[in-house]
This record gives structure tokens, sequence and C-alpha cells, in this order.
């Protein structure tokens, strides 16, 4: 099945699509590579990469780190950054960053992780221009998405693989291989999900109330949440996004990159 994917190469308008923040969850302790926020890649931690790579995009009203950890929120402020220290325990970065964003005035909230020390302009511009006109009335929730070309990524488990319609809307994310190539003459294209989301504010806030649903606690996808309460998420290509730090060996890939 071919998909007709937008124009890459058209100018993104962000008129009309109301205030953005971009709001950063950095859990100190994670599963697979505990303290990775605060690993040095060259001369910057990844959290600190993460969050001034955000704010150079100059797109946001705001930029916030929303943190667990003293340590990290100590090294966004002490470099001049803003960040906020979670009150509770959270099961995702997307109810960190709710909690955070529930006092705020904003109408569209950015889930940049905490863990992409690469983030650039372009792929968020295209991410926020999805909200704006009437098209963009109906968007609740959106995300990135690029292209994995080699096979050892599209077979691991880490890489979150996504499936999208011909409106380019998730049809589901697993760290199965997906679509499995049971045709083997088909060409077709495998998409790693980037863990970059854009939310209208309701939207976040309404995810924070429902329970964590049975593809999500199964796969440990916490976008699932959103299909299985059928709401769409509209996908957005992007070409390059870098090397998200989920292993000791993905921080060694990164280091190549700087």
């Amino acid at each position: 099945m071919k998909h007709d994917l937008p124009d890459q190469n058209s100018e993104p308008n962000l008129k009309n699509r109301g205030s953005a923040v971009a709001l950063i969850p950095a859990r100190y302790e994670a599963t697979r590579f505990p303290g990775k926020l605060m690993q040095k890649l060259g001369d910057k931690t990844v959290i600190l990469h993460t969050h001034d790579n955000t704010l150079a995009t100059g797109l946001f009203d705001d930029v916030i780190v929303a943190t667990d950890s003293e340590i990290i929120y100590k090294e966004i402020t002490g470099n001049g950054g803003k960040a906020v220290m979670s009150k509770k325990q959270h099961e995702s970065g997307s109810d960190r960053i709710a909690e955070a964003v529930a006092e705020m005035d904003f109408d569209i909230v950015v889930n940049v992780q905490g863990d992409e020390p690469f983030v650039q302009k372009e792929p968020l511009e295209r991410l926020l221009a999805v909200f704006e006109g009437e098209k963009g009335n109906s968007v609740q929730v959106a995300s990135l998405m690029q292209q994995l070309k080699e096979q050892k990524f599209i077979e691991d488990p880490n890489y979150v693989k996504v499936v999208v319609d011909v409106n380019m809307k998730a049809i589901f994310f697993s760290r199965s291989v997906i679509p499995y190539p049971r045709n083997t003459e088909l060409k077709i294209p495998y998409y790693e999900h980037i863990g970059v989301y854009a939310f209208r504010k309701e939207a976040l806030l309404n995810f924070t109330n429902w329970p964590i649903t049975p593809l999500e606690s199964a796969e440990k996808i916490e976008c699932l949440r959103y299909l299985e309460n059928g709401v769409s998420i509209k996908m957005v290509v992007t070409e390059y996004m870098g090397v998200e730090i989920d292993t000791p060996e993905d921080l060694a890939r990164a280091e190549k990159l700087i």
C-alpha cells in the first residue's frame, strides 16, 4: 500500500494556531539506561542539549523541563533554563507534563522527550503546522515519524514502529515489525515513531484521566492509550531527528554525530 506523503519542501505557516509551549519530561531513573539524561554528550549533558536545541528553534512561547530529579532540575536552572519539579510519580512522560501544564495558559503543548538531544526546528515547525486552519481544528494529537532503512533497527524492539492510513493518521504502534512482510515482493516503507508529540491542552488533560489501556500496557507505548480511546494521532514525516538515547549503544552513536 502506497501512501501519498505531504510535500516535505512546502513552507509551513504557523499563524492561527494559538500559543505553544514545549514541555520536556525528564525522568532520571530510566529503566533501560538509568541516568542517561545526565550523561555527557560532547561538552553538555543529554538533557541540556535537548533543552537548548528546543529553545533555539524559536517556535515556542516557553520551554520548560518537567522532572522528578533535583539533579536534572539544577542542571537546567543552573544553566539559565526553566524547570519544574513533579509533585507525583508518573507512569508516562505525558502524565508528567500534564501535571506541569494544568495551570498554564497555552493552547498547544509539545512534548519533546528529554532523550532527543538532536532536536531541530523544521520537524517541530511541521508538527505545529498541522494544527492550523480549518483542517487543523480537528487535530487533537500529532506526532513525528522517520523512515527506518536498516533491517537491524526495523527488528529492534527498542525502535517503536508505526503504520498509518492514507490520511497520515496512525493505525497502530508496536515494538514488533509492523507491517509483517508476508508479501516479500512488496517494498513498503517502515517508520519509526519519534517520541515528540503535540497536543491540544484539553486532549492531554483527558489522557491523564483515562486508565492505562491493555495495548498500552502490553507494548509499553503510551500513545496507544489515545488510539484505544478513539482519539486519532496525526503523523508527520521527518527525514532526520538524530539519535534517541535509549541505551549506552545509542549514546555511542550520538557521540559520533557530535
